[in-house]
């Protein structure tokens, strides 16, 4: 009778296996059934597996007319099929679109992969700001599965944290009046979240928490379908300074960021405050009890702010040890099985006189408290060291981050500005390095963490495809296999056009890639934008591929892209001229580069994403009444332009309806009023605008292609450009 009941059991077990593996298994193919219907998943067969490496694996190879794709966990999976489908198939999934070319009959091919590391990771902390704060599920989906595809299975999640930190909140006695002033707008609840604003541009619509708490449900489940791994915001010690009122003898200290008023400044509990801990505490329980346990819980508490220490170089090592032991209490003692992440942008880039703040003794201080297997630093930004900075890399500077996990990245992006911009030769390389170095410490992950996505799709690609290699990638022979995926050929043209964005665009990394056009016309300030002679024979290059590539859809808006660019750099020189002129009644430079900009706009409205009302109908989207979708349009609009404190300008993105309804009638008005001998109240046009609503409307180019060959041409013969 046991033996019956053991082999009952057993058969059982071995029953609810197979169903679990076929469920994720499913949701493997799922991923590839919502990217290119049953038409593109039936190409595949999963197979979950046990493997000998440590790390995430997969075998792909082609069958029996079937690509058999064999992987130890769902993300393996994923990227397994992805690397048919690039590396094999000349397809492509992108933000801007997909292109899928799975031959009838199926070509040889067999590739086994291990990724180098256990996290390939993504997201900044202000991609939720600058990218997804209004994204609804069908944005978020499309997006979680490119990230599995292309690999990622560790992103950084900030949705939640306000709702269940309100919880919190009211728990200990705060009032909705008290709550509301602390929060702020939905595009600026990143840097709340790091303490560098309180307020501002709030309060949150009072269903904005709901809305959090029902979005992030469906991105979890999606992610614990797929084995994702996300960072889960957590408490960092900024609280409302109305606390005091309940906690009359707690000491707050002040934080200042951004040139903005002190009333929307933060305040942050005194490191050896058992309120810290506690409200730490309260807050994981409260997630937990919403969304279920988290393995990773992100703090940061001195991003890109000096630090309120004793003046004492002693005692503000104590004090340093003592911020990072409550942060990593105040998550351990909820949960002990979760790991404290931090970022590490703000250790090389606060400088003090010229001279690092976070010297490795003090870096050393802050960490010494937390068990080395339970703290994870992300050292964001591995191209500002080399390129723009000039120093050691942090990991060489912090000697592998003294025992730490630590995950290796970059920021390819600020603020979402879509300008072309990136160094590929370190974006193809530079991990290695750290991967092969002697004192690198316990390395764990790789991944990029843009302030902006939806850009310079490129990067992307090759940054995804070195979170799967242990080897440098060269860069002849991958761009060529790009360029084939991406627009279905690699003619003579298009290898000349990007051996010279090699030689610019992408072949130099600048911090803040911004057109003149961009900024205010008073504004004593140049642009940023490569512009380089091989950059704009490249786009010249690029373009003559016209009539073997132009079939093709991401050919079309890459070329649109660079045409932009392109004339945006005219426009610049145009609008230089114009400024520095003798003659202060020719007006002919600007009325040009305004034209030039008008036909950036126009070409800009048939790229699918490059496009104002896209932004604005998400965030309209959002609202569940009149007064909130002007809100919520108020706040998308604020972000994108003046954005607050001395941060103006920072985003400028190259979008349609942007350029037309806020950049052009900028320049314009303003030289009117010159021209006439009146005033114009510039920063009073600006907030009329941000808080307007609706874009002016405008047709696309019969054919934009033809349009931006025509117009390169023009101006490349007109200008000698």
């Amino acid at each position: 009778m046991k033996r019956v009941i053991f082999i009952s059991l057993m058969l059982l077990l071995m029953i609810l296996q197979s169903c679990s593996e076929s469920k994720k298994n499913d949701a493997v193919k799922n991923v590839f059934v919502r990217i290119g219907g049953n038409e593109l998943a039936d190409n595949f067969e999963f197979k979950l597996v046990e493997s000998v490496f440590n790390n995430d694996s997969y075998i792909v190879k082609t069958e029996n007319d079937k690509i058999i794709v064999s992987g130890n966990s769902q993300i393996a999976l994923c990227r397994g099929a992805y690397d048919f489908l690039f590396n094999s198939s000349e397809s492509i999934i992108s933000w801007s679109g997909n292109k899928i070319n799975i031959p009838k009959n199926l070509p040889q091919y067999s590739n086994e992969v291990e990724s180098p590391y256990k996290y390939r990771y993504y997201f900044n902390s202000v991609t939720h700001g600058y990218s997804t704060p209004f994204w609804n599920w069908e944005r978020w989906e499309k997006e979680i599965d490119w990230m599995a595809v292309h690999g990622i299975n560790m992103p950084l999640m900030g949705i939640g944290y306000e709702a269940i930190l309100n919880r919190v909140l009211i728990k200990i006695g705060l009032t909705k009046d008290e709550i509301d002033k602390f929060f702020s707008g939905p595009a600026y609840l990143p840097w709340n979240r790091m303490g560098n604003l309180t307020g501002w541009q709030g309060k949150l619509p009072k269903d904005f928490f709901n809305k959090q708490i029902e979005l992030n449900h469906k991105i979890l489940e999606r992610y614990n379908e797929l084995g994702i791994k996300p960072i889960i915001q957590a408490f960092a010690g900024f609280v409302p300074e109305d606390i005091i009122r309940i906690y009359p003898n707690e000491i707050l200290r002040n934080m200042n960021w951004g040139g903005f008023d002190k009333k929307y400044n933060s305040h942050i509990l005194e490191p050896g405050s058992d309120l810290f801990i506690k409200i730490g505490n309260m807050y994981i329980e409260e997630w937990e009890k919403e969304f279920g346990p988290a393995e990773f819980y992100l703090a940061d508490s001195f991003n890109e702010m000096d630090v309120p220490l004793a003046e004492d170089s002693t005692k503000a090592l104590i004090e340093l040890a003592d911020y990072g032991k409550a942060v990593f209490k105040s998550i351990n003692d909820a949960n002990s099985n979760a790991t404290w992440v931090m970022q590490g942008w703000t250790f090389p880039y606060m400088k003090k006189d010229g001279k690092l703040f976070w010297t490795p003794e003090k870096l050393k201080a802050l960490i010494s408290e937390v068990p080395d297997d339970k703290l994870l630093i992300l050292d964001l930004a591995n191209e500002y060291n080399l390129l723009w900075w000039k120093i050691d890399p942090s990991w060489k500077i912090y000697d592998g981050f003294f025992g730490k996990q630590w995950i290796y990245s970059y920021i390819p992006n600020m603020g979402g500005k879509v300008s072309l911009n990136g160094n590929l030769e370190i974006y193809s390389s530079a991990s290695i390095d750290a991967l092969n170095f002697e004192r690198k410490g316990n390395l764990v992950g790789f991944g990029f963490a843009p302030e902006g996505i939806e850009n310079n799709e490129i990067i992307y690609e090759l940054l995804s495809e070195m979170g799967w290699t242990n080897k440098k990638i060269n860069l002849d022979e991958w761009i060529e296999k790009y360029c084939k995926s991406r627009y279905g050929g690699y003619p003579s043209e298009m290898k000349h056009a990007y051996d010279n964005f090699r030689k610019s665009c992408f072949g130099t990394f600048t911090d803040h890639p911004r057109h003149r056009y961009q900024f205010r016309p008073n504004m004593d300030q140049s642009g940023s934008v490569n512009k380089s002679e091989e950059f704009k024979t490249g786009v010249k290059e690029f373009l003559n591929c016209k009539d073997k590539l132009g079939d093709n859809n991401l050919y079309l808006f890459d070329a649109i892209e660079l045409t932009s660019q392109y004339l945006g750099l005219v426009a610049d020189e145009l609008l230089k001229s114009f400024i520095d002129r003798k003659n202060k009644n020719d007006y002919s430079k600007l009325n040009e580069a305004m034209e030039i900009l008008d036909n950036i706009d126009r070409l800009l409205e048939s790229h699918p994403n490059h496009n104002l009302s896209q932004w604005i109908n998400l965030a309209q989207n959002f609202g569940s009444s009149d007064f909130e979708k002007r809100y919520y349009e108020q706040n998308a609009r604020r972000l994108i332009t003046t954005w607050g404190g001395w941060v103006n300008e920072y985003s400028a993105r190259t979008w349609s309806g942007l350029i037309r309804d806020y950049y052009i009638p900028r320049w314009k008005l303003f030289y009117e009023a010159e021209k006439n001998s009146e005033e114009f109240d510039l920063l009073n046009w600006e907030e009329n605008w941000i808080n307007s609503t609706g874009i002016s409307e405008i047709e696309e180019f019969e054919d934009p292609l033809e349009k931006a060959v025509m117009l390169v041409k023009k101006y490349s013969e007109k200008n000698k450009y």
